[in-house]
């Protein structure tokens, strides 16, 4: 898809229109192969704290991951807090609720400062330089920009999200890389 030409929110509706063309068991099974690329990763290897998200259903699903990994990892999970993201460890099954959006959002208190090493993050769209479109309310990019700017940040996309080019303005964080199944 050429993006170049098309506005942020035009963009927001045909990825949005082209996911809800597959399956749910063909998600899962493109976000499974998004994860075993993931797991390989020297990022992902050696990283001891990973922001993640607890994912919707039209999102490379989490779920799974976030599970198998939680006890040997530290994984953190955004809650939306007004208009920002607060981040809260992610300590087994029960440990999240339904909040904003509709989105399971963690119970557990906030960590302070955290130190992370990985940020795997969701998109709308995403583009080969890294550039990533989100849903249009900035949590994400307004986060980034409080955290420590060493923090290796991998965008995951099915492939029907990759685009030519995402329209970016100036606050608009880009991704260090973007794993998709392809």
């Amino acid at each position: 898809m050429n993006a170049s030409n098309t506005s942020k929110h035009e963009l927001r509706r045909e990825v949005a229109a082209r996911i809800w063309t597959y399956q749910p068991t063909e998600l899962l099974q493109l976000s499974a192969q998004i994860f075993e690329k993931i797991e390989r990763d020297p990022h992902f290897i050696q990283a001891q704290v990973v922001l993640l998200y607890y994912s919707l259903p039209n999102e490379v699903n989490t779920h799974s991951f976030i599970r198998q990994w939680y006890q040997r990892k530290t994984i953190l999970l955004p809650k939306v807090v007004g208009e920002q993201l607060s981040l809260h460890p992610y300590t087994g099954p029960g440990s999240t609720q339904k909040g904003a959006y509709g989105i399971d959002e963690p119970v557990t208190p906030p960590v302070e400062h955290p130190k992370i090493d990985l940020a795997l993050v969701p998109g709308v769209a995403f583009d080969s330089f890294g550039h990533r479109l989100g849903r249009g309310k900035g949590y994400y990019d307004r986060l980034f920009a409080q955290l420590d700017d060493n923090i290796y940040k991998i965008g995951l996309a099915f492939p029907l999200q990759m685009v030519e080019l995402v329209p970016t303005d100036e606050y608009d964080v880009k991704m260090d890389a973007v794993c998709t199944s392809d």
